[in-house]
């Protein structure tokens, strides 16, 4: 073995601990990085792999009822390169001995002529039998494959029966088996993913035509586009055939609600898999550059021998870079690890509520290459200057001692201050004789603040958006939903039910808002004034009154068509009757979830010409009375679904609450390692930097704890000066992430509150009282006889 790699593993068994902390940091970074972008990966590969197994469609529509010769028209519609039709519906399901409320998706699957685009994959039990099976026994059930999702929470196997009301009329649904649809990887309701409450349901398409009186017509369109086909162009020529069969509303796969939450995913992911790690990059190279260039420091004397021996400059920065390159292929193996163990963690997360047949963790080869590549290149340059100076050292100048620095006085004094204590002047001039490596160290241990905060935001985020939206806005117990419109005083017959307290009705209809060349298809809703069970609450938990004769516009829907208050806008109905409207922009409001039009429901129905009506039903129960409510609700026929606020908060806590908590827990112990890495370093090399100073001054007097109070005073004073800095990066650290996470279906609200903060804190206190300890220990140990033979 060659003498500089003997010194190298002498070096590194010296200063094993400080090796360890900066190659946790580089783990860390790689971990995370790793972590998000090959679960994203792993995501996106799955996506792709289900889309081209089930042939899923490129655009879709929905239509009230149309003639199935009309699909040949639509396939003659230029860039349209095959066309699919079917019949769906919503309807209410039953389980017997449960009162939670369910909804079902009905969709007909043709079992003469196999779909050929959104098809379904059975994974337990057996496909759907031939037309007429079903009902073989004559007990008039409809053979159904339920999603698997919904089956699994439910614990449904093949063979249990459920019942669905069915065009007004109670009908058994009997499981046939269990499936998967790339057209419902993701179901849920309200973009919360809710395996509980809604199940999707493939039946014989003849059976459900039959019970909603659809014989030789359809209500949904799938649409394959041809190569180079331009989808804009594509949707607007379906739209206007359509629109006769009332179904002006053709969109792409970006519409698509499953599709677009699984697409906001893997955005989201990818913004959090490239900004926190290369925050944990920049720290680690600059933990690199510290150590590496006081180390340099540390061994004027016996570099200068080894080049009066006759080692050339090329074949001591070699020495140097071997250092760092071990210390980061420690890191490295550390990071892989990590990120392939965490990957997996947050792949099997997903898999809770993205169903796929084939899902499975990878780490893309890519990942690896650039990820060692990023690192490498980012110790290189946090090291490159070191190794620089090391080379420039000449023998006779690194023979000699530092030359003492240059003291003067303090700002404090400078300023006036004039009764400092001498150990606290000490500190001061040492700290501002060396400015740029004082505000490194700072600025390193405000980064782990600042991760701290951004870790546990999400919590805060959490927090608020439950608050907001289960608390302020959300003020019913039951949200009823009518198959059709109905008479307003509908409230009537809901309020004489047991346990009703408040009922509200409500008028929703689905509209394209244009302006200019600009459009998107919303939901309008039609609130009463002053509402008191479904209010308008914005990011700031203040509720916003819906104008009296004008639209109410989310700002982000308001953006991105382009409009101001006071701008008028082209309403298109996209139910019932055919109309196109003129109304005026009077507010707008920060929401967090979705794109959202709003208007007062008398003036929406006067739009409408259709009298006093209302479409779903707001209702605040007695304690206790929910299970009692759903009952009674069941015996009414025109009532399509209903869902409870309390089952749609557990689905929230059980599945998105709790996963965010976990990603907030991880990233909070990356901040801490970072933490750790920045003070225990500092306060290290510090103590090996001045170990002659401190022996001198224990010769001359000084007790344990005075010396002590001269190192660890510098380091509580870099802590001190780095919380409020690390805090105020945070708060830039999340405004700059939730813009970049920002998108159509929901924003962030920037919460941070008191405990993040105390968190963050508490962190590095922490970590600088464990490395106070240390320090401490050390000093206690210190061989003064040794330090003290330096040459002078």
């Amino acid at each position: 073995m060659k003498a500089l790699d003997r010194k190298l593993l002498r070096d590194l068994r010296r200063m094993w601990s400080q090796a360890l902390t900066i190659a946790l940091v580089v783990a860390s970074g790689l971990g995370g990085f790793i972590t998000c972008l090959s679960a994203v990966d792993s995501l996106a590969l799955a996506r792709d792999q289900f889309y081209a197994q089930g042939h899923f469609a490129d655009a879709f529509a929905s239509v009230k009822r149309a003639p199935l010769a009309l699909a040949e028209v639509l396939r003659g519609v230029p860039g349209v390169a095959d066309v699919q039709v079917t019949v769906e519906q919503v309807v209410r399901v039953e389980i017997a001995g449960l009162s939670d409320p369910i909804l079902g998706q009905l969709i007909g699957v043709d079992l003469r002529q196999p779909p050929r685009m959104n098809q379904v994959t059975v994974r337990h039990g057996r496909a759907l039998a031939p037309a007429g099976a079903g009902q073989a026994r004559g007990d008039g059930a409809i053979d159904a494959l339920v999603s698997e999702g919904f089956a699994t929470v439910r614990g449904l196997r093949p063979g249990d029966e459920l019942t669905a009301l069915v065009n007004g009329k109670r009908r058994g649904l009997r499981i046939v088996g269990t499936a998967l649809s790339p057209e419902y990887i993701f179901a849920g309701l309200a973009g919360v993913p809710d395996m509980r409450g809604f199940g999707v349901f493939w039946v014989d398409r003849e059976a459900l035509a039959a019970a909603y009186d659809m014989q030789g017509a359809f209500n949904r369109v799938a649409v394959k586009l041809a190569p180079q086909a331009s989808e804009p162009a594509v949707l607007d020529g379906l739209s206007r055939l359509l629109a006769p069969y009332g179904g002006r509303d053709a969109r792409g796969r970006e519409d698509q609600p499953s599709h677009a939450m699984l697409d906001a995913e893997i955005k989201e992911q990818r913004v959090l898999g490239t900004v926190l790690p290369a925050i944990f990059l920049a720290v680690a190279a600059f933990l690199l550059h510290v150590v590496l260039s006081r180390l340099v420091s540390t061994q004027r004397e016996q570099i200068a021998a080894l080049k009066a021996l006759g080692y050339a400059n090329a074949a001591i920065a070699g020495h140097y870079l071997k250092l760092v390159a071990l210390i980061v292929a420690v890191g490295l193996l550390l990071g892989v690890a990590l990120g392939d163990w965490l990957g997996t963690l947050l792949t099997r997360l997903y898999a809770e509520f993205f169903f796929f047949p084939v899902f499975g963790h990878r780490i893309a080869p890519w990942l690896f290459l650039v990820g060692a590549g990023v690192t490498g290149a980012t110790a290189l340059l946090g090291t490159l200057s070191a190794v620089g100076a090391t080379v420039r050292l000449a023998p006779a100048e690194a023979m000699r001692p530092p030359a003492p620095g240059l003291y003067r006085r303090t700002v404090l004094e400078r300023l006036g201050v004039q009764r400092i204590p001498p150990a606290l002047r000490m500190v001061l001039r040492n700290m501002e004789r060396r400015p740029l490596r004082t505000l490194l160290t700072i600025g390193g241990t405000a980064a782990s603040v600042a991760i701290v905060i951004m870790g546990n935001f999400f919590s805060d985020a959490i927090d608020h958006i439950v608050d907001t939206t289960f608390e302020l806005a959300m003020r019913s117990d039951v949200t009823v939903w009518m198959a059709e419109p109905v008479d307003a005083l509908a409230l009537l017959q809901l309020a004489r039910l047991p346990g009703v307290a408040l009922v509200e009705p409500s008028r929703g209809v689905a509209v394209r808002i244009r302006h200019g060349h600009r459009s998107e298809r919303v939901g309008l809703q039609g609130i009463v004034p002053d509402a008191r069970l479904q209010r308008i609450i914005d990011v700031d938990g203040r509720q916003s009154p819906v104008p009296a004769t004008g639209l109410l516009l989310t700002d982000r829907l308001a953006d991105k068509l382009g409009l101001r208050v006071g701008d008028m806008v082209q309403l298109e109905v996209l139910e019932g009757r055919q109309r196109s409207l003129t109304v005026p922009v009077q507010a707008t409001v920060r929401e967090m979830m979705g794109l959202n039009a709003y208007v007062q429901r008398d003036t929406l129905n006067r739009w409408l010409q259709e009298g006093d009506v209302a479409s779903q039903f707001a209702v605040a129960l007695e304690p206790g009375a929910e299970p009692r409510f759903l009952e009674a609700t069941k015996g009414l026929p025109r009532v399509a679904g209903a869902f409870s606020k309390a089952t749609l908060l557990r689905n929230m806590e059980d599945v998105s609450a709790r996963n965010v908590r976990i990603m907030s827990t991880i990233l909070t112990l990356f901040a801490a390692v970072i933490a750790v890495g920045v003070v225990y370093n500092n306060a290290r090399i510090a103590l090996a930097e001045r170990t002659w100073e401190l022996a001198s001054l224990r010769v001359l007097g000084f007790t344990r704890g005075e010396v002590s109070a001269l190192l660890l005073g510098e380091l509580a004073i870099g802590i001190a000066l780095a919380l409020p800095l690390g805090m105020a990066l945070g708060w830039g650290l999340v405004h700059l992430v939730v813009d970049l996470l920002k998108n159509d279906q929901f924003l962030f609200p920037v919460v941070i509150g008191p405990r993040t903060y105390a968190v963050a804190g508490l962190c590095v206190v922490a970590a600088g009282a464990a490395s106070a300890l240390v320090v401490r220990r050390r000093i206690d140990q210190l061989d003064m006889v040794g330090a003290l033979k330096t040459r002078e």
